[in-house]
């Protein structure tokens, strides 16, 4: 009774002939093993690419460049340590963001219009 409900549950495996099908070229594999790499550098290409412009930004940053924060502050850099800049966002009120948290340099004059 046990071995009927086991068979119904797990139905038997039997050995299959291996190789390519009819009718299917035996070199399709390896054509798939080299595409398939291929598709995933194309896919993380972008990303290294902008890891490093943000890098290079990071590096080039100067006292008096105008930011935008990852949250969205947007203010003028007063102050420049290895790893935190201080940025003031307003008259009189400065905070300290961490050179990584910069999104993006914002051309000369732009806080004025904001």
């Amino acid at each position: 009774m046990v071995e009927q409900i086991l068979d119904f549950l797990i139905p038997a495996a039997y050995a299959q002939q291996g190789g390519p099908g009819p009718g299917q070229p035996a070199w399709l594999p390896l054509i798939w093993l080299a595409f398939i790499p291929a598709i995933f550098f194309l896919m993380i290409r972008p990303q290294m690419k902008r890891n490093k412009e943000l890098k290079q930004m990071s590096e080039n940053l100067a006292k008096g460049d105008e930011i935008v924060t990852g949250g969205g502050l947007a203010g003028r850099i007063t102050g420049i340590g290895e790893v935190y800049l201080t940025v003031e966002i307003a008259d009189g009120v400065q905070v300290k963001v961490q050179k990584s948290a910069v999104g993006s340099v914002l051309p000369k004059g732009t806080l004025k219009s904001l």
